[in-house]
């Protein structure tokens, strides 16, 4: 049984990721905003708390004694948000100890098979802009030289199936695809396998 802290645990993705530690016997410390919005599990293994994963206190505070930590938190005004959660992830997690980070990421960012990123591409909507751009600038912050983490960056190859079941398969991609889909179930197999045993490492993995 390992200790996994979840940032971002009530949103879709960070439910699923707790469902996942818990059907795997894990303990889980989950953190939330508000935790009296929270739906995810409640089993005797998960503890929910309050917290902010842009506050390295709170990151280090809440990682500490945790073998691995995994952030699905997102924001809809993102140009500062995932950078500074970035950045306070490693800040907090080396305090903490805590050299695994696992993050949800998101599929605009990778090449098509000629190179060009999915969110370069004509037709991609303007409006999604903003948020793909503030995914990047964490991004960058993970890929600096001076990170100490043991990081991985994963997304779907295209986008969730929201309204999938869990089938206990996953394929990893080499190139961003619109039309590939994922469900959260699936998708949260991903995120503990690497928080288990860490397979990848410095890379933005695909999966479908």
């Amino acid at each position: 049984m390992s200790k996994f802290v979840v940032f971002g645990a009530g949103g879709r993705a960070g439910r699923q990721a707790v469902a996942e530690a818990v059907r795997r016997g894990h303990q889980v410390t989950a953190v939330v905003r508000d935790p009296s919005r929270y739906t995810g599990p409640l089993d005797a293994g998960v503890q929910v708390v309050a917290g902010d994963v842009t506050d390295a206190a709170d990151v280090a505070a809440f990682a500490a004694g945790h073998d691995a930590a995994l952030n699905a938190a997102a924001v809809v005004e993102p140009d500062t948000f995932f950078p500074a959660a970035a950045r306070a992830l490693n800040q907090g997690l080396r305090q903490a100890g805590v050299r695994r980070l696992v993050a949800v990421g998101l599929a605009s960012l990778l090449p098509d098979p000629a190179g060009v990123p999915l969110m370069d591409q004509p037709g991609f909507p303007a409006q999604f802009r903003p948020f793909c751009l503030g995914h990047a600038a964490g991004l960058e912050v993970l890929r600096a030289e001076d990170n100490p983490l043991d990081w991985v960056y994963i997304s779907p190859v295209g986008d969730f199936d929201h309204d999938g079941e869990r089938t206990g398969r996953y394929e990893i991609g080499r190139h961003g695809d619109p039309a590939a889909r994922i469900s959260y179930a699936d998708f949260a197999i991903v995120l503990l396998d690497e928080a288990e045993t860490p397979r990848h490492r410095h890379v933005h993995l695909a999966v479908s």
